[in-house]
């Protein structure tokens, strides 16, 4: 008997290209789909998903690859490529029955499409994204945000704050805290013993407290604890070599101090660039919520406004999002074996 993967997509801002890069993720991986070993359920605006059908080039009846929630009615329309509050209010209602389908049991995991936090506060949702937002409806305030690609992890001790807030935010609790939940996915990919490099906060990793006391003060003593225990946990490394080390694959994580550390060297090389005309024209990567009672994935970029309802978003980042959670949920279904990373696409 088949025991298919259960997804929970949502929709995000249905006024961004969230419908179309769902609609050309279920074409892309129809082959599970069709096999039925997995399952999407989408949450969102019904009439949203019709319309990008219609406008992307793909056969007809792909909607049929997927369980349709529509989780409305919201007051006022979606008008694509617009910033409105109806659009936030969409997004909410998504995220929200998705995690109570998760805790349901009713799907495995949730994967979240883009939504925008301007909007989302205009409905009266007062968030600061996803990561927040999950974090409030799960009841769980500590959760870690990581980014993804290929061999490319990075988790993030803080992220959507101000930069002049970080020192105070790096705390002994909060590191041990986002240490342990990046051992605990790497274990779930199927990384036996990872080797994780915890990065600086100041230049150089405070030059011997020249340039900072906190590297030495905070981040080398729980380190050093780690260490003690057993585990391949090194730091703190200065932060502009560090990522080129684990490009290198020299180390399977990073724990990035503050969010344009980590996010900066994951979306540099997720985001592949047209020489010819500078613009980007296809972006992979993916945003990974640990610590949650939940699993949940997400692309890595935004609503991209200025290219909704033309047909020309690029799914490859929904893809790797929702091979990213196939993966985490059969590391929790079958933790004693080993899932392969190189089934992920780079």
């Amino acid at each position: 008997m088949k025991n298919p993967t259960r997804l929970a997509l949502t929709m995000g801002d249905p006024a961004g290209v969230g419908p179309e890069i769902i609609l050309k993720a279920a074409h892309a991986l129809r082959g599970p789909i069709e096999q039925g070993d997995l399952e999407l359920h989408v949450l969102g605006s019904r009439d949203a998903l019709q319309r990008a059908e219609q406008q992307c080039a793909l056969p007809r009846g792909t909607e049929m690859l997927m369980h349709m929630v529509d989780v409305g009615p919201v007051d006022g329309a979606v008008e694509t490529g617009r910033i409105a509050a109806s659009g936030g209010q969409w997004a909410y209602l998504a995220v929200e029955h998705a995690v109570r389908m998760v805790q349901s049991s009713q799907a495995d995991a949730l994967v979240t499409a883009p939504l925008c936090k301007e909007a989302l506060h205009m409905a009266g949702y007062h968030f600061e994204g996803h990561t927040e937002l999950l974090a409030h409806l799960t009841h769980m305030r500590d959760g870690v945000m990581m980014l993804a690609h290929a061999g490319m992890r990075v988790s993030h001790v803080t992220t959507h704050c101000p930069l002049s807030e970080v020192p105070s935010r790096v705390t002994p609790v909060r590191l041990r805290r986002v240490i342990d939940v990046t051992l605990e996915a790497l274990h779930a990919l199927g990384i036996s013993q990872p080797r994780i490099a915890v990065a600086g906060l100041n230049p150089h990793a405070g030059e011997g407290g020249i340039l900072g006391k906190e590297d030495g003060a905070i981040i080398a003593p729980v380190v050093a604890d780690y260490v003690a225990r057993g585990h391949a946990i090194t730091g703190p490394w200065a932060g502009d070599t560090v990522f080129i080390k684990l490009r290198a694959a020299q180390f399977d994580a990073v724990v990035a101090m503050y969010h344009d550390q980590g996010h900066i060297p994951v979306k540099l090389l997720g985001f592949n660039i047209d020489p010819a005309t500078g613009v980007w024209n296809t972006v992979s990567g993916v945003n990974i919520t640990l610590g949650l009672p939940i699993l949940r994935t997400s692309v890595d970029h935004g609503t991209a406004f200025d290219i909704a309802g033309k047909g020309v978003a690029n799914a490859d980042s929904m893809v790797d999002a929702i091979r990213y959670a196939i993966q985490l949920v059969q590391g929790q279904r079958l933790a004693t074996t080993p899932i392969q990373t190189k089934d992920i696409p780079s």
